[in-house]
């Protein structure tokens, strides 16, 4: 239907708001970027491009069908009120507009700038010796297996084992291929902390229950173009063996690197590529991206004290889950999430919990939003 009444002043404010006019003309300038060849040939800024235009898609979608059922409304009510006929339609449509209004609400949620990017993951054995080294290696393969059923790569940037086949510590890089808005962060940000194991290790003779724990750090990767400065006089650039399990097809020679960046005291590794020159600069992606996520850490702390950060310490009283082996239990002790599915968990069904995290923290955000919020959420 076509028709010049008004639709309803608070949707139609909704939809005609400064901050979604300013998305839906965001929209239309990537997608003219997008067609142009030239934009291709810088394959890191296309990939950018493309996922900021997938993540406004939805919200545009969902403004031009709202605009679409208050324009019909509208007609509607203006036809009901010649024609009483039209009654049952303006209740049709008024229920399909309420609806609409909300899924816009939850959409101009603000969302974390860096969900569309890939992670780097740490994990780090702690408390428990050799148990704690085995946990962690349990910990690996979870989010290996995790990332495989969502079509993600993982890459072992370096790698410290243990004599039972653990690791003292180990650092991978989780890609996902594709543009797609919600990236390995989206989804993986949830795990930084300390992960407690409770079970009877391969090591006791008695059968008794041992705790023990693993600490996982989790940073969105950015960019060379990021603006990250890094002071080579800064660095101290040390070159080891290749070994571990990073080490499959790697160079025996002294290819690895080990770089210390001196005014923070942050260590990161690479053994994985063929060459130390290769190393170098892998290791010196994986620097900047924690040296912006410790700024960017510091910048939300600073913004609000009570804010939900990683643990960076593994002592087992600081955790934010559990794996009691003897009970089949997961429990996630952020939002109170408790399953008697570990083994599936372990095996990499992570969708349950990861969900439970994510709905809390879209709660969260919308709570701190309000009604006024512009940019598209997680």
């Amino acid at each position: 239907m076509a028709s010049q009444v008004p639709a309803d002043p608070m949707t139609q404010g909704m939809t005609r708001s400064p901050g979604v006019t300013a998305l839906l003309e965001e929209h239309a300038g990537l997608e003219a970027r997008l067609a142009d060849p030239d934009v291709h040939a810088d394959q890191a800024l296309a990939r950018s491009l493309g996922r900021r235009y997938a993540a406004l898609a939805p919200v545009v979608a969902t403004v031009e069908e709202l605009r679409g059922a208050e324009a019909d409304l509208a007609d509607a009510r203006e036809l009901a009120r010649e024609d009483p006929a039209f009654a049952a339609e303006v209740t049709e449509l008024e229920a399909r507009v309420g609806p609409l209004r909300d899924r816009l609400s939850e959409q101009l949620v603000p969302r974390d700038a860096a969900d569309a990017n890939d992670v780097v993951v740490e994990v780090k054995s702690g408390e428990g010796g050799e148990e704690s080294a085995l946990f962690a290696g349990d910990l690996l393969r979870m989010y290996s297996r995790y990332a495989e059923r969502r079509g993600w790569k993982v890459e072992v940037l370096s790698a410290t084992e243990s004599d039972l086949g653990g690791y003292k510590d180990v650092t991978v890089a989780v890609t996902a291929p594709g543009d797609e808005p919600e990236g390995v962060w989206a989804w993986l940000k949830y795990e930084g902390g300390v992960h407690r194991v409770q079970r009877v290790p391969v090591t006791e003779s008695q059968g008794r229950i041992h705790t023990s724990a693993a600490g996982v750090l989790v940073y969105p990767e950015v960019d060379a173009a990021a603006d990250v400065e890094i002071d080579e006089k800064d660095l101290r650039v040390d070159v080891f063996r290749s070994s571990g399990k990073g080490g499959q097809g790697v160079n025996t020679t002294d290819s690895a690197v080990r770089i210390t960046h001196l005014p923070t005291g942050v260590v990161v590794s690479c053994q994985n590529e063929r060459s130390q020159l290769q190393n170098k600069a892998r290791a010196m992606d994986v620097l900047r991206s924690r040296l912006q996520a410790i700024a960017d850490e510091a910048e939300a702390a600073q913004a609000s004290a009570d804010r939900r950060s990683q643990v960076r310490t593994v002592d087992r009283s600081e955790r934010v889950r559990t794996y009691n082996y003897p009970e089949n239990r997961i429990s996630d002790h952020r939002v109170g999430y408790k399953s008697h599915d570990l083994d599936r968990v372990l095996d990499g069904d992570l969708d349950a919990v990861l969900d439970a995290l994510r709905s809390a923290d879209r709660a969260e955000r919308m709570a701190r939003s309000g009604p006024a919020a512009d940019e598209p959420r997680s």
